[in-house]
């Protein structure tokens, strides 16, 4: 890794967690691969499965602040 992206880096990982993801997505879209299409389809049945499942009581939710803490803070094993 060169100097300028090692920088780019420790400043990414400064960023919130909400704004290191849309940092990823931002640069996973700039790839173009032949299944980039299927995938997002993919993706997005998943996330209405999710909903789904959530809305008739099959799965519970959690807070974005605990998801987040979890993030920043995991726990060791």
């Amino acid at each position: 890794m060169t100097v300028e992206s090692q920088q780019v880096l420790r400043e990414a990982l400064d960023l919130s967690p909400v704004e290191r993801a849309e940092l990823v997505e931002e640069i996973l879209a700039s790839f173009n691969f032949p299944d980039r299409e299927k995938i997002d389809a993919l993706w997005a049945r998943e996330a209405e499965d999710r909903i789904n499942a959530y809305n008739v009581g099959e799965i519970n939710a959690s807070s974005a602040k605990k998801v987040f803490d979890r993030i920043d803070h995991p726990r060791k094993s």
